[in-house]
């Protein structure tokens, strides 16, 4: 497939990058291939994810360009502390210099960066480094850059009963209140919307635990290209590809195209972000 997109559809060689209600609000990235990228190039795996930090700063201000208004990086899971120690502590030093290199693209371009997952955990240099960025970027309204650093999904939602089941033992709420509105609010990502569009890139066909909440009716797309390799073209057909998918959320395609379907449609979003 000369797109290197894994779709149904036949991607032209160069898509309009869609826009308003055809482009996703929130997408999601797990940024694979890294390290295969630099093996296949007799290269040591730090470059790999050297030039995917690359990729980062071009993917970030290709998005809030075009108006997406999330995006969530996949950027160190619970997982990789499995990996060699030299690795994890060259991508932590990758982490405190993009915190450091990128501030002024990111104040340029008026985005926020959040992050999710267990930064107490991380090397304090690191941590640090990520607090205050954080904290520079804090009122930026256009675009919210969000990091997945020392992330997982079932850990996330695990923490999330602990907290829900430490209430309803203290009394500070009945257990038939828990319902979906109750675990969403528990949700590191509470304050955003639920990723529209989740993007795997390196030919791998699983999520990795990463959002599993989250992502429940989320459009999933996969490609061969490696991250290093990831460009805005290879993301605008993604887009593409996106928008010319029917998200019908458990309805059927005819109810959709029904008079009553775009308002079918939009109660179905309502019930996708659980917000309010």
């Amino acid at each position: 497939m000369s797109t290197a997109i894994l779709s149904t559809k036949p991607t032209p060689e160069t898509p309009d990058v869609p826009t308003g209600e055809l482009c996703p609000r929130h997408v999601a990235i797990i940024m694979d291939g890294n390290g295969r990228w630099a093996t296949e190039r007799n290269l040591p795996r730090i470059d790999g994810h050297r030039k995917g930090a690359d990729i980062v700063r071009d993917i970030t201000t290709f998005c809030r360009e075009i108006g997406i208004e999330y995006l969530t990086l996949y950027s160190f899971s619970v997982q990789n502390w499995q990996r060699p120690e030299e690795e994890i502590a060259g991508l932590m030093n990758l982490l405190e210099e993009y915190c450091r290199d990128e501030r002024d693209t990111l104040m340029s371009n008026d985005i926020r960066l959040t992050t999710i997952g267990r930064i107490d955990r991380l090397p304090e240099t690191t941590r640090n480094a990520l607090e205050k960025i954080g904290a520079e970027t804090a009122n930026n309204k256009s675009m919210v850059l969000t990091l997945a650093v020392d992330y997982g999904g079932r850990e996330e939602l695990l923490q999330a009963v602990v907290d829900l089941a430490s209430e309803v033992e203290m009394g500070k709420r009945n257990a038939s209140s828990v319902d979906e509105a109750a675990i969403v609010e528990k949700l590191s990502t509470s304050t955003m919307p639920d990723p529209d569009l989740v993007i795997r890139t390196s030919g791998e066909l699983r999520v990795s635990n990463f959002l599993l909440w989250q992502i429940a009716y989320a459009e999933l797309l996969f490609t061969h290209i490696y991250w290093p390799d990831f460009t805005r073209e290879h993301f605008a057909k993604a887009l593409w590809d996106f928008a010319n998918r029917q998200r019908r959320f458990g309805a059927t395609g005819e109810q959709l195209s029904e008079p009553g379907g775009p308002k079918l449609l939009a109660l179905a979003s309502d019930f996708e972000d659980h917000k309010g």
